[in-house]
C-alpha cells in the first residue's frame, strides 16, 4: 500500500467549480424569475391632455418627467408604430395625437418584434400580431397581449418613465 505524502484538500477542485457554478445558475434564476406586472391602462386628464402618469400618452406637453427622449413625435405615424430596439419597446400612434407603448418582445415565445404595419405590431419568427391601440393579441399563435410601458410626451420628446 502507498501512502500519501501530499496535502490533498478534502474538495476536490471539480466539486469547487461545480458547486460555484451552481450558485451563479441559481442567482442567475432568480433574477430572471421575476414577474413584471403590466402597468394599468392608461388615464387621461379632463381636457383630453395626459397626465404624466400614464401607461399612455396623449400628445402635447405634460410639464416634463421621465428619462432621456427614445422618440420624436414626429417619428411615429398616426396609425402606425416603430420598434425602438434601445429601449425596449414600440411606440405607437393609434389616432392622431395619442401615443402608446408597449414591450418589444413577443408574447409566445419572447422574439424581438419586427415592426408595425396596417395597424398591427408584428413578429416575424411565428408570425403574430398585436393592436396599436391596446397590445391585444389580434393573430396567434401568442394568446397574451403586450404589456404596457409608461411613457411621457414632454412637447416633440416621447420619453420613458
Amino acid at each position: 500500500m502507498t501512502e500519501r505524502t501530499e496535502n490533498t484538500p478534502s474538495t476536490s477542485r471539480r466539486t469547487l467549480f461545480a458547486s460555484a457554478g451552481a450558485v451563479g445558475a441559481a442567482a442567475l434564476l432568480t433574477a430572471c424569475s421575476a414577474d413584471e406586472t403590466p402597468t394599468a391602462s392608461p388615464t387621461t386628464a379632463a381636457g383630453g391632455g395626459s397626465t404624466g402618469a400614464t401607461a399612455g400618452a396623449t400628445g402635447g406637453s405634460t410639464g416634463g418627467g421621465g428619462g432621456a427622449a427614445i422618440a420624436k413625435t414626429s417619428d411615429i405615424p398616426v396609425g402606425g408604430g416603430k420598434v425602438i430596439t434601445a429601449a425596449g419597446v414600440v411606440v405607437t400612434q393609434p389616432t392622431a395625437g395619442t401615443f402608446k407603448a408597449f414591450d418589444s418582445m413577443c408574447t409566445h415565445q419572447q422574439c424581438p418584434l419586427s415592426g408595425v404595419s396596417n395597424g398591427t405590431i408584428n413578429c416575424d419568427c411565428h408570425f403574430s400580431k398585436f393592436s396599436i391601440t391596446d397590445g391585444s393579441v389580434v393573430s396567434p399563435p401568442a394568446t397574451k397581449a403586450l404589456a404596457e410601458k409608461t411613457i411621457v410626451v414632454d412637447g416633440a420628446d416621447i420619453k420613458l418613465s
